[in-house]
């Protein structure tokens, strides 16, 4: 392999260009991402940075040594954005005019937040994504202002727990019952959801926004379709992302809405693979389709490309793994449970917030969440490499 090409500065880029020199790859790779910053790590955006406990200088992933020992040819900002992929040809297309030529292609292109319809053109209405929506965001929260947090997801809820810290009155508008409950069932969710009662957030749940209003003195008026109006200085809106895959129109690739579609290795076509929050790959023992956005997920499927991409046919199959900080609880989740999952607390109580409940589906565990709990919900991951009995899971506690 003479030339690889990265497109994707992000984590699973990084770990990608990694993940070939620790094997011996000694060509050429060219890395090249649309942000005109060198890779940066992002769950720190809704938390620590956003709060200003973390500079900059925390936040980059690599020091400005590590990257020249990698020996990349770095290409960042707009004009290193991805337009098109030729796959007959071996070449992508740059917003710049530049083709880049490859032997090896790794498709790490991450995903966008996604806005709502009647809400993106509203004043001090942010998404939160990257660093510099960090930095926006952070200026409009402090004693005396009012945030309105349009989704009940990790991003929405870390946010409202660090602007809570800051002083900023905060509601949250949550279609489903409790917050998180999409990822973590209602269980979990009701959990967070005292939680964050506890702290002072406003939580409209079972309930969306009907209509937002720009008022004169530069506030928003969002009127609930339950009835009644919250009334916000500034909005984020954090209903999910996308993956960026419009670039590969055209390509042959089978790249959507859900992701781009690899197999179990990885492999989205001869000498091509995908990593990240961009890759739709089998998983568990159905193999369904799934497209996972934690930030371990991307370092370990970079990695993994990087191997696959030299030969290697190891299949990935990871146990997911994704962390919250909200206020001083840590919550964390190990596999990827399903709504219509069983789910029961194993460890621990609801009642003092500190438990690890476990999740199973059709006699097999499935995952598990601890609030507070690391080291017990650590005993059950060995249990979630392999099919486990969710029986044999309960009585790990008993």
């Amino acid at each position: 392999m003479e030339h690889v090409v990265v497109i994707g500065a992000g984590l699973a880029g990084l770990r990608t260009c990694e993940g070939l020199r620790a094997r011996g790859y000694a060509g050429p790779i060219t890395l090249a991402g649309e942000e005109a910053r060198v890779p940066y790590d992002r769950p720190p955006l809704s938390k620590q940075f956003l709060a200003g406990a973390f500079g900059h200088d925390r936040v980059t992933l690599r020091r400005e040594d590590e990257l020249t020992e990698l020996d990349l040819d770095l290409r960042l900002g707009a004009s290193s954005r991805a337009t098109s992929l030729d796959v007959a040809a071996r070449r992508v297309q740059l917003a710049s005019g530049e083709s880049l030529e490859f032997d090896g292609l790794v498709i790490a292109t991450g995903s966008r937040a996604r806005l709502l319809p009647g809400l993106e053109a509203l004043s001090k209405v942010h998404v939160l994504r990257t660093l510099d929506d960090s930095v926006a965001l952070g200026a409009g929260l402090g004693p005396g202002r009012r945030l309105l947090v349009v989704g009940g997801g990790f991003v929405g809820m870390e946010v409202a727990a660090t602007a809570r810290g800051l002083g900023t009155e905060v509601t949250v508008v949550e279609p489903l019952e409790t917050p998180l409950e999409r990822v973590l069932g209602r269980l979990a969710g009701g959990a967070c959801a005292r939680l964050h009662a506890e702290h002072g957030v406003r939580l409209e749940t079972g309930t969306t926004i009907e209509e937002a209003v720009a008022e004169p003195d530069g506030t928003t008026s969002a009127l609930l379709a339950r009835g009644g109006v919250v009334a916000a200085d500034v909005v984020l809106v954090a209903v999910g992302a996308t993956p960026n895959v419009s670039w590969l129109e055209g390509s042959g690739l089978e790249a959507g809405p859900g992701g781009l579609v690899c197999d179990a290795t990885l492999q989205v076509a001869p000498g091509i693979v995908a990593a990240g929050d961009v890759a739709r790959f089998p998983f568990g023992p159905a193999g369904s389709p799934v497209r996972v956005e934690h930030r371990t997920n991307a370092a370990e499927q970079g990695d993994h490309a990087a191997g696959t991409l030299l030969g290697g046919s190891e299949p990935f199959a990871p146990v997911p793994y994704v962390w919250s900080d909200q206020y001083d609880v840590k919550i964390q989740l190990l596999g990827l449970p399903e709504p219509d999952d069983v789910c029961e607390v194993v460890d621990g109580s609801l009642r003092d917030g500190r438990f690890v409940a476990a999740y199973g589906r059709e006699g097999r565990l499935t995952a598990a969440v601890a609030f507070q709990m690391p080291r017990s919900l650590m005993r059950l991951r060995a249990m979630l490499a392999t099919p486990t009995p969710y029986e044999r899971a309960r009585r790990a506690f008993v």
